[in-house]
């Protein structure tokens, strides 16, 4: 990183009573990136967007988010930053115009301001047509659009968004992206947690987090190629039943299913032709396994699979 990181974590933890959601975060994000977390339900993404954000203290360490320490300086950080959570606060009773010029109050943007960047924002989110519609009556999509809109209107210089197209179709969501590209272009930064993986690669970094910890942090390009196992595409006559017996067998460090197929890792020093063999004297051949590069799925569960028998 050549830049100031303009996001900081150092040995950041967050405890609820006996668990620990985030566990010793250490993380560094530059200006103008797009960084997404990912991780099982439970990893502790939400609890550290809250951190990064000053909304919640942490028990130990220190977060420092446009050069201000979220714990001492929360409004500064506050004042710098745009917060969507997964249920963003929209008046269902109220129209898409009026969701926003009651957010402007909240922000203090003055009336010259929001002259100006409302039409900008509504066009660029190409919401201009349903300004009188109730936000109640708005689909999945264009609530989140909307919910963007809102969060935007101070311009600030950090997007947090916590998982922002769950549940939204896939057009949406492709529109969303868009629209993301288009304020990072403008100079913004954007810090999300994601569910889905395609949205991951699109990422310029991800962090992978697993019960509260980072497990790895670098491109999705440097996730796919940079495990020291190797994959394999097992094609057998029952993929079900071949499963356990190849989770049992030596070398092997994860099989997962990947439609009809199996996907495999194999340790370094360990071939797969013995397991084809074994598979054969089960009655589950003939099995082919073909190398191929892993997917980011791939990749993420395998990492985290390690990660759980390290922990147990």
């Amino acid at each position: 990183m050549t830049e100031s990181p303009i996001i900081q974590a150092r040995d950041l933890t967050r405890r609820f009573g006996p668990l620990t959601a985030v566990d010793h975060l250490n993380l560094e994000v530059a200006p103008g990136e797009i960084f997404g977390l990912v991780g099982p339900d439970g990893a502790g993404k939400t609890t550290t967007l809250r951190l990064l954000c000053g909304l919640i203290d942490p028990a130990e360490g220190q977060s420092v988010v446009t050069g201000h320490d979220a714990t001492r300086q929360p409004e500064k950080v506050k004042d710098n930053i745009g917060y969507m959570a997964q249920r963003f606060g929209l008046y269902p009773d109220l129209s898409v115009d009026e969701n926003m010029y009651f957010y402007a109050d909240l922000f203090g943007v003055s009336r010259r301001e929001r002259e100006e960047l409302l039409p900008r924002l509504l066009h660029m989110t190409r919401m201009e047509p349903f300004r009188a519609r109730l936000a109640g009556r708005l689909s999945g999509g264009m609530k989140q659009k909307l919910a963007l809109m809102c969060t935007l209107l101070h311009k600030p210089r950090i997007l947090f968004l916590d998982e922002p197209t769950n549940g939204v179709d896939p057009v949406s969501r492709r529109d969303f992206w868009q629209i993301l590209y288009q304020l990072v272009q403008e100079g913004m930064t954007v810090f999300l947690t994601t569910a889905y993986l395609d949205e991951a690669e699109r990422c310029d970094r991800v962090g992978l987090m697993h019960h509260g910890r980072m497990i790895r942090c670098d491109t999705p390009a440097a996730f796919r190629g940079g495990t020291e196992e190797k994959c394999y595409k097992v094609r057998c006559t029952d993929p079900r039943a071949a499963k356990p017996r190849l989770e049992a067998s030596a070398g092997v460090v994860s099989v997962e299913p990947f439609g009809a197929d199996l996907h495999l890792f194999l340790a370094p020093g360990h071939a797969p032709g013995h397991l084809a063999t074994e598979l054969a004297a089960l009655g589950l051949g003939p099995a082919e396994f073909t190398e191929m590069t892993p997917s980011l799925e791939d990749v993420f569960i395998l990492l985290i699979r390690k990660a759980s028998r390290e922990v147990s």
